[in-house]
């Protein structure tokens, strides 16, 4: 089969790949829609960094590069175990996390962090750039008809909201402001997520005009960090007292600063972003107003299945506004990731296929 496949920086190549084989707690998914995530972008431009070296293979998967990319991915059912309540050509959403469950974090629960992760499209075992799939039938989650699965792939990013929002603990968003660095994809999956969750403020630092042109459609407020002074506008808009949590979707030292000056006594600061260089954290802010700097890695299972329970309830109106394009997986270097390196700013999600007659 056809599968996009990462050789080293800069070089993917679409090869023919034997089929998957499913092993007997294995689905085999037909691969409808995958998405290009940053971090897909990131081992394209420096990589291999999360991509398994032949010196250093994953230790689930014992796999190297080459692998096949893609983690944001849904499709259709082509087999299932025996006595699963998946059926061939049942629509599903793919959890493409790899975890051993044995460790004492997946025991847990807390299978994101677990000693060994992994992930589809990263690790080997396959990927969503690709005709199809063998995954563990349990990470396979059934959609309705009502579900388009032309946009049934956000529910990945939008599952990396989720826990980040989950996990700064505030019970009730109505009462909320929030401010977000960065208006990229995952910054928009946390306006999509904090608007279903019904937050009362919603204000983003956002430097690029193409960016905050997209940010402005639906969040509250956007700034433009070179020209505007983030602490005191969040400040104003929040009768003098800053926001009550900032995500940071950006990982950039002077977003972490303007951040921390945003933020209110006691306030959270969440780090969702993977950052190139080593944070500085202003001591000062964290002293003096008891902040509380906090982290958060992908989403777990009970992180993954609510995202996907509101999706299918319609909770995030408007999210279509994510995919600014669609391609062929032929087209996956000119039409994706180059298109992405010179022309970032202009896309949030792009949607690449193996299915010709639906681009």
């Amino acid at each position: 089969m056809k599968a996009a496949q990462f050789f080293g920086q800069r070089d993917i190549r679409v090869v023919d790949v034997p089929k998957p084989e499913p092993k007997d707690h294995e689905a085999l998914v037909a691969i409808e829609w995958c998405g290009i995530c940053g971090s897909d972008l990131h081992e394209y431009l420096i990589g291999p960094a999360v991509i398994p070296r032949k010196e250093r293979p994953h230790p689930l998967t014992g796999e190297y590069l080459p692998v096949t990319l893609g983690h944001e991915f849904c499709g259709r059912i082509v087999s299932a175990p025996e006595g699963s309540a998946l059926a061939p050509g049942q629509a599903v959403m793919i959890d493409p996390r790899i975890y051993c469950s044995k460790c004492s974090r997946c025991t847990a629960s807390s299978t994101n962090a677990c000693r060994s992760w992994g992930f589809k499209g990263y690790s080997g075992s396959g990927g969503g750039f690709s005709e199809a799939v063998a995954i563990d039938a349990n990470l396979c989650y059934a959609l309705p008809d009502s579900v388009d699965l032309k946009l049934a792939v956000l529910i990945e990013p939008l599952a990396v909201a989720w826990h980040a929002i989950a996990i700064s603990e505030v019970s009730d968003w109505t009462s909320k402001s929030v401010l977000i660095l960065g208006g990229g994809p995952v910054g928009i999956a946390h306006i999509y997520v904090l608007q279903a969750k019904r937050c009362k403020k919603i204000l983003v630092s956002e430097p690029t005009s193409m960016r905050a042109a997209q940010n402005k459609e639906i969040a509250d407020r956007v700034f433009n960090p070179i020209g505007e002074n983030v602490g005191n506008r969040c400040r104003e808009l929040t009768a003098g007292e800053g926001v009550d949590v900032v995500f940071d979707c950006a990982g950039i030292q002077k977003g972490m600063d303007a951040g921390m000056d945003a933020l209110s006594y006691r306030g959270v600061y969440m780090n969702v972003a993977g950052w190139e260089t080593q944070m500085v954290v202003p001591s000062s802010q964290m002293l003096l107003k008891e902040l509380t700097l906090k982290a958060s890695m992908a989403y777990d299972d009970k992180d993954f299945k609510e995202t996907v329970d509101a999706f299918v309830a319609g909770k995030f109106n408007g999210v279509e506004r994510m995919v600014t394009s669609r391609i062929h997986i032929d087209d996956i270097t000119s039409k994706g990731f180059e298109e992405l390196v010179t022309n970032k700013d202009k896309h949030i999600k792009i949607m690449v296929t193996t299915h010709k007659d639906k681009v």
